[in-house]
């Protein structure tokens, strides 16, 4: 109910409000880490969307665009790890839970064309693993690197 009044109350001022996740809620949500699309989307557009756009575009001048790439990284020698490092992910208020759902649904949600099907799901021990040592500063270097050591590019 909040949630809805608060999404109301932005697309009254005219900033673009994430679309639920009605056709990611299939059956096998849940097999793909997600146990709950709707709070993983909620999650989204509270925590995400303000950087990374509700159709995960993203700002180049602030944060990576997701549709379309992210899941390019959970293919690459340590971008799995790079994924729950970055300063948003990590330093997140969700609990591990959570933040893992997020996460899973974000790569299912916007690129699921570089999703391979038997991707493992991140975790909350993963999460809470990966999240200690977050990345600050180093963090667009990092993802330079990687994306220099692969064939995909942004």
């Amino acid at each position: 109910m909040v949630l809805t009044a608060l999404a109301v109350g932005l697309l009254a001022a005219g900033v673009a409000v994430a679309a639920e996740p009605d056709a990611y809620a299939g059956t096998n949500a849940a097999a793909r880490g997600v146990a709950d699309p709707t709070r993983a989307w909620r999650n989204y557009a509270l925590n995400c969307q303000g950087c990374h756009r509700s159709d995960g575009a993203g700002d180049p001048d602030s944060a990576p665009a997701l549709a379309g790439h992210i899941a390019v990284f959970t293919r690459m020698e340590g971008g799995r790890a790079y994924l729950g490092r970055v300063p948003g992910v990590a330093t997140s208020p969700l609990a591990d839970d959570e933040l893992a759902e997020l996460l899973n649904w974000v790569l299912w949600r916007f690129d699921p064309e570089h999703m391979s099907a038997g991707f493992p799901p991140y975790g909350a021990d993963e999460i809470g693993r990966l999240r200690r040592s977050p990345l600050r500063t180093e963090a667009a270097t990092t993802r330079a690197a990687l994306l220099a050591r692969s064939d995909a590019r942004p």
